[in-house]
């Protein structure tokens, strides 16, 4: 394998591995930016070694062992007990493939829920929590959490190095929070949640249009919060929303990466036991009797897709009726798109269009691609080819991810041939 391949399988592995590696060191070193820190040596030294000696059959073991001996290290030099340090290293030197499935099966004991927790500190702003989060479990670079953010990469870059230093500087404790305390920090690791589910299901930069590992761990985590917090109807709400929208990733993509949009996939390929998971975490928080969330609302939009055999028995009205809820609990720019797009597909697209209009001076939106892709579908239903083509040019230049600059440029090039 040439090096750059070496360097990309890397790069995939770290991805996968990494929030794993940099929990497990903080538990360790009670520190998440030295766990950081002591990670990336890891990684290093990976992309040192690995290029000759070949990538090891469990890379996530062998960047594991290696982090936690450069943690060892640390606390040598940094005069620990001895005996602290010789249980660790006997630790190491006995399981050199830790099982780290079953650890992380283990609510109690589980280093990344106790790392969300702890990088959702109320000590931090808001901001701060979810941007550290997605680097530190999504492993986001800050250019993709400012997209998700829709703020400058500069911004997203100093929220990190004062979140980790306000962590450090207060010895917050790397552990989960008395229950007297959960409610209280749950709004702020669902959003993490949430954002690193999003990224994962329409990549907002790379060469790929989804990211299933990091829906997958996104949705575990919802699954454990879930378990702990029964009478949460927005952790509920959130995992529905979660579990139906992985039910569509066969058929979210042709077999070449292509994206495959919504009303056109295949729903036969979807997964219909994610969708009866859906619909029953749903059902469980209606239950409660509780008012509706905005992860409950969005988790119900899901459900009327998912219950429709076919794109043209969608529920567009009720549709269309959820996001003036949401617009209601949760108003934001992108809620108000999304509610276009609904009003199009219910009332027709000079409905959704006048919508979009509204929304073209709005500043968190100049360079968020979808805007322009929406309102080139818009123009394209009522036959403005030519505006709507100068629309997906627009967007496809505004998007960070291969594939979909890819489609849009398609759809602009069809609406010149038409």
């Amino acid at each position: 394998m040439k090096e750059s391949a070496v360097h990309r399988a890397i790069a995939g592995i770290w991805r996968i591995e990494s929030a794993k590696i940099i929990a497990a060191l903080a538990r360790m070193v009670r520190d998440v930016g030295l766990a950081e820190d002591l990670a990336q040596d890891a990684l290093l030294v990976a992309l040192e070694r690995w290029p000759e000696t070949g990538i090891p059959d469990n890379p996530g073991a062998w960047l594991m062992t290696t982090a936690k001996r450069r943690a060892i290290d640390h606390m040598r030099r940094n005069k620990l007990r001895d005996r602290k340090y010789e249980e660790l290293g006997w630790e190491i030197d006995r399981q050199h493939e830790p099982d780290w499935d079953e650890a992380l099966d283990d609510p109690v004991g589980d280093d990344l829920l106790r790392l969300i927790f702890t990088t959702c500190h109320p000590i931090l702003s808001a901001e701060a929590r979810v941007a550290l989060t997605l680097r530190l479990l999504g492993g986001l670079t800050t250019e993709e959490i400012a997209s998700a953010f829709l703020v400058p990469e500069p911004t997203v870059a100093q929220r990190i190095v004062r979140a980790k230093r306000t962590l450090a500087a207060t010895n917050v404790p790397f552990e989960l929070p008395p229950k007297d305390e959960l409610a209280a920090r749950l709004s702020s690791v669902l959003e993490v949640i949430y954002l690193m589910f999003n990224e994962g299901y329409a990549a907002s930069s790379g060469g790929s249009w989804i990211q299933p590992m990091l829906c997958s761990e996104a949705l575990r985590l919802g699954r454990v919060l879930a378990e702990m917090t029964p009478g949460e109807p927005e952790v509920h709400g959130l995992v529905a929303l979660m579990e139906i929208q992985s039910s569509r990733f066969r058929a979210r993509v042709s077999p070449s990466g292509e994206p495959i949009l919504l009303m056109d996939q295949n729903r036969a390929l979807w997964d219909h036991l994610l969708i009866r998971r859906g619909l029953a975490a749903i059902a469980r928080a209606e239950r409660l009797g509780k008012a509706f969330g905005p992860y409950l609302i969005q988790a119900s939009i899901a459900a009327c897709h998912a219950r429709a055999r076919m794109g043209s028995e969608t529920d567009w009205v009720r549709i269309a009726a959820l996001y003036d809820a949401l617009s209601q609990v949760a108003p934001s720019p992108v809620v108000d798109l999304n509610r276009a797009v609904a009003l199009s597909m219910a009332f027709g697209p000079a409905v959704g269009l006048e919508v979009v209009d509204a929304l073209l001076q709005e500043p968190s939106l100049k360079n968020y691609h979808l805007l322009p892709s929406v309102r080139g579908d818009f123009l394209l239903k009522l036959g403005r080819k030519q505006e709507a083509g100068a629309e997906f040019q627009r967007a496809a230049t505004l998007t960070r991810n291969d594939k979909e600059r890819e489609l849009l440029l398609k759809r602009a090039s069809d609406c010149a041939a038409e």
